[in-house]
């Protein structure tokens, strides 16, 4: 009879009724994080990654490769029902130091998200992730102060290498270094493929991501922050010495011929479904 039949289980083991319970109370806090305006700042290599995955989010060919050299760059459109602003910043060198013009543009990119950035996309392609990778990460995002860390989410690209093996096992075995990253942005992380154009779910959990990152943390990016941060300088200190520069050996497959870039301006809004 159907009195006696056992109740149903989903495949994680959980009964019907209890997996629609926790599918409607998953909705109900997505809804509940929902932002009518999200506001990007994409950081990362010289790569094209960083750019394309800029692309991704917007749907369409706004970030090209040869302008991702020493300006930002920022694009505004509606997105999925929110107003969106990605602002894709200038790569940091792998073969060298990056020049003190590109770190103070790289800063200027979070001014192009006023009041804020609610989060900073920290794009790393799959690969062997080294000591130097881990170094030149930390040197460019401490830029922004510490508390930036608390509105960053690492985004994966490249991750069809990995054919079968899983993200969080290539994580697992790049060992401590790729770790210390993630556990400063607190196992924040996506994986995106720039392969997929236009309309695809993928971009509507990343936004979700940020938006859950943004309730968690009680709100954006400020960049006063920073200066809050920032220790008296002492009188028997040159305030106008340079940053010591760290250097870096070169990615593999990282030879690309990248013109300069010029900053344009927003894009009046244009849905991309």
């Amino acid at each position: 009879m159907e009195a006696n039949r056992p109740p149903q289980k989903t495949a994680g083991g959980a009964t019907g009724p209890e997996e629609e319970a926790r599918k409607a109370a998953a909705a109900a806090a997505r809804a509940a994080n929902r932002l009518p305006e999200l506001r990007l700042v994409v950081l990362g290599w010289r790569w094209p990654g960083k750019s394309l995955t800029g692309n991704t989010i917007i749907g369409r060919e706004e970030f090209r490769l040869e302008r991702a050299a020493e300006f930002c760059v920022k694009r505004q459109t509606e997105v999925l029902g929110r107003q969106v602003t990605v602002v894709d910043t200038p790569g940091w060198f792998s073969a060298q130091d990056t020049p003190p013009s590109y770190k103070e543009e790289l800063v200027r990119g979070a001014s192009l998200c006023s009041p804020g950035p609610h989060a900073f996309l920290l794009v790393i392609p799959v690969g062997m992730f080294s000591e130097v990778d881990r170094t030149r990460i930390e040197e460019h995002v401490s830029l922004f102060g510490e508390h930036v860390w608390k509105h960053t989410v690492v985004v994966f690209c490249w991750a069809e290498v990995l054919r079968t093996i899983s993200i969080e096992r290539y994580i697992r075995r790049e060992g401590k270094d790729l770790q210390w990253v993630l556990e400063k942005c607190k196992r924040r992380y996506f994986v995106i493929n720039n392969n997929i154009f236009g309309e695809h779910p993928q971009v509507e959990r990343l936004l979700e991501k940020v938006e859950k990152m943004v309730a968690d943390e009680k709100g954006y990016y400020s960049p006063g922050e920073v200066e809050k941060e920032k220790k008296p300088v002492d009188e028997n200190q040159n305030p106008a010495r340079d940053v010591r520069e760290l250097g870096a050996r070169p990615k593999q497959n990282s030879g690309l011929n990248l013109s300069k870039a010029m900053e344009v301006e927003p894009l009046s809004s244009e849905s991309v479904n």
